[in-house]
């Protein structure tokens, strides 16, 4: 059990996830740094406002918190769009890659096309008596000394070339 909870945890998808959960975190960290020590100072400056987390609606002994939620939608708005910029970008990197194997596998399937058209044609037949691989030109079958040619004009059964 433990070997597979090994094999488990060193999967490439695993290392990714937690390495992005730690690049995450720290993500949030400057995001967090940014709200508070930038741009909440600049809202309040047109606000009038100092500090949003202290902005509190009191209601008997409850206090209601509204600057620091206030605060936190804003933190959240920028993680939001900095992950959907971030997913724009990757979709169009994907795009653009696709495209390319495409165009790529287009010319290829062309190019083998144009290979297909060169190719002679087969050089060798199976004879319908002995089912032997003999030459595309012969009138008798060096195997079984039927006579080809006869048997095809009589449309006993047709001779079918190699491919």
């Amino acid at each position: 059990m433990l070997k597979e909870f090994k094999e488990f945890a060193m999967k490439g998808n695993i290392m990714d996830m937690a390495i992005g959960v730690i690049i995450g975190g720290a993500f949030q960290k400057i995001v967090t740094s940014l709200v508070n020590d930038i741009i909440m100072p600049t809202i309040a400056i047109f606000t009038g406002k100092v500090d949003f987390s202290d902005l509190v609606f009191t209601f008997g002994n409850s206090s209601i918190k509204y600057g620091s939620f206030i605060t936190t939608i804003v933190d959240f708005l920028i993680i939001a769009f900095s992950i959907f910029i971030a997913i724009r970008s990757i979709t169009k990197l994907n795009d653009k890659t696709k495209e390319n194997m495409e165009k790529i596998a287009k010319k290829t399937k062309h190019g083998k096309k144009e290979q297909e058209e060169v190719v002679e044609e087969p050089t060798t037949k199976i004879c319908p008596y002995c089912f032997s691989e003999i030459n595309v030109k012969a009138s008798k079958c060096p195997h079984c000394t039927s006579n080809l040619i006869e048997d095809k004009e009589e449309n006993i059964e047709e001779i079918k070339p190699l491919t």
